[in-house]
């Protein structure tokens, strides 16, 4: 007679401290526990800054504000909220931007379920009864069925690898822990190493105060104009009678902004055109310069060529000197193959007596001194450090966070050669885990992404609640099968050739060096992205395995 081994039963929901846990307060957390709270679940937000906001609590930088329009930004769930909310800017501002997150979870009264100060250390999956148990840097351990990890895609700084960094005696910080009292810098001379994103919507606001700006710059960046305005009550009104439009829009586009692709060949139509439609979009606003041309830009080297260089001649014409121009103008990469940062009178600002750019392709940094950086040709004294050096993209948060899920396998060490996900939401192994959202997934217009995955976790955890299922996981065939098409598009699409955060280049971080691709993002665009979430749902789960 053969012996029945019956597993152990899992945890009842009454022996939980919560039913669900979720991790971070930003965008996604907020919307997150809005639907948790909405089925009447026992569930909880840990955030571990201070307040709720994520990055727009922390990055308080010059500048730092929306590069999508703002209206399209915003929650779309509430009809109350579209009616209420005004977007002032049609680009809006941090402290615009916190303020609405702070209406969102006053209006719906979300607070009430949140925790701040909230540092979680660790999350161990117990398999025999079907739950996580995370334990915070207080000292304190909770127990949860369900966690949902909405960590944010930039949440985790990088400084330089610099020799010396820790002997300068000036003030230093990175753009995201700016500090959240003013920064008086007048009369200071004030250097910022990095030209990326962030650093371009800082120089200009630094230069206007600053005795002195010294940009030392690794390598350019492609830019564009931002062209920003202030929405009044009549064009505000406008827009929220046409908020279904708006929304219906952005979901068609691959990018999940109201700007989407020409439907003309590149090849089909003359220069002539080409540089008219060109014109006109560089003159618009928002991404309309990145995402309002042709599908060639991405994928062909001649069609991105000659893009690139118009791009290059409308910036020399902004910049009073020549050779300057040229330091300014990538030649590693053509315009549009990575995200585009969109700038206020960037290009403009080097025409300015107070700022320097220092070029450290020709004359690198040797060590950062006690009172500044030396070069191979030169030694600078600052009074502040700005290291806009980047962040450890897509998965630096997960890596804060010792995750053991079946088996005691480390997420960190699954994803030592990069993320490998199921929709960017699922993680084989690490089950009842839910990313909102998480690398590979379709990282178009965050809130749109964030929707997107947000609408897919939560009736995937209602599926098997009502089916009796504790435990949920994604199956190995189908996370390979996700992981082989995102590495596809990668394949069809110029990105592959960048060094960018996409790719998972970072040169402040080992292993993330150019040439060792992470395949931190699905390129199919947010339209195949919903279709292949909603199949999948349609059918009943099936790329998922149920206890």
């Amino acid at each position: 007679m053969t012996d029945v081994i019956h597993a152990p039963a899992p945890a009842p929901v009454e022996d939980l401290d919560y039913e669900a846990i979720i991790i971070g307060a930003g965008v996604a957390g907020i919307y997150q526990i809005k639907r948790l709270t909405d089925l009447g679940m026992n569930a909880t937000v840990l955030e571990s800054s201070a307040d709720l906001g994520g990055t727009w609590w922390n990055n308080r930088y010059p500048g730092a504000r929306f590069d999508s329009e703002s209206y399209t930004y915003g929650y779309s769930w509430s009809q109350e909220l579209l009616d209420e909310w005004h977007w002032t800017e049609r680009f809006s501002p941090q402290p615009e931007t916190l303020k609405y997150l702070n209406f969102v979870a006053e209006k719906f009264d979300l607070r009430q379920y949140m925790q701040f100060g909230c540092r979680v250390d660790s999350m161990r999956w117990d398999d025999d009864a079907h739950t996580w148990t995370l334990q915070l840097g207080d000292g304190r351990t909770m127990v949860t069925r369900f966690v949902y990890t909405a960590f944010g895609l930039l949440s985790v700084p990088t400084l330089p690898r610099i020799e010396g960094i820790d002997d300068y005696e000036g003030q230093a910080w990175h753009p995201h822990d700016w500090p959240h009292e003013p920064v008086d810098l007048t009369g200071k001379r004030v250097a910022i190493i990095g030209t990326g994103a962030t650093a371009i919507q800082i120089i200009p606001e630094v230069a206007k105060e600053a005795e002195h700006l010294y940009v030392l710059q690794r390598r350019p960046n492609w830019a564009a104009p931002l062209h920003n305005s202030v929405i009044d009550e009549e064009e505000m009104a406008d827009i929220r009678r046409r908020y279904d439009e708006i929304f219906a829009r952005c979901a068609q586009t691959p990018g999940g902004f109201e700007h989407g692709p020409d439907d003309r060949s590149f090849w089909e139509v003359t220069k002539e055109e080409r540089l008219e439609l060109w014109d006109r979009l560089y003159e618009g606003s928002g991404f309309g310069i990145w995402l309002s041309h042709f599908r060639e830009i991405f994928m062909e080297e001649r069609a991105n060529a000659e893009f690139s260089e118009y791009i290059a001649q409308r910036t020399r014409e902004r910049i009073d000197d020549p050779e300057l121009a040229e330091k300014l103008i990538p030649t590693d990469h053509g315009f549009g193959i990575q995200r585009v940062p969109l700038e206020t009178n960037y290009f403009e600002t080097y025409n300015r007596d107070n700022v320097t750019l220092v070029d450290l392709a020709e004359a690198p940094i040797e060590r950062i001194t006690k009172t500044g950086v030396k070069t191979t040709d030169a030694e600078y004294d600052f009074d502040i450090m700005i290291y806009s050096t980047g962040f450890d993209a897509f998965t630096g948060a997960y890596d804060q966070v010792d995750i053991q899920g079946v088996d005691g396998q480390r997420l960190a060490n699954k994803w030592n050669d990069g993320p490998v996900t199921l929709y960017g939401i699922l993680v084989h192994g690490f089950p009842n885990m839910m990313m909102v959202p998480g690398p590979q997934s379709a990282v178009v217009n965050f809130p749109r992404t964030v929707e997107t995955t947000v609408d897919w976790a939560t009736p995937l955890m209602e599926h098997a609640r009502a089916n009796g299922h504790t435990k949920f996981d994604a199956s190995a065939a189908a996370e390979q099968e996700w992981f082989d098409e995102c590495v596809g598009w990668y394949d069809r699409m110029l990105i592959k050739n960048s060094q960018h955060w996409m790719t998972g280049y970072n040169s402040n971080l080992p292993g993330h060096e150019f040439g060792n691709t992470r395949y931190n993002v699905y390129n199919g665009g947010g339209p195949r992205y919903q279709r292949l979430l909603d199949a999948a749902a349609a059918e009943g789960y099936p790329s998922v395995d149920f206890d």
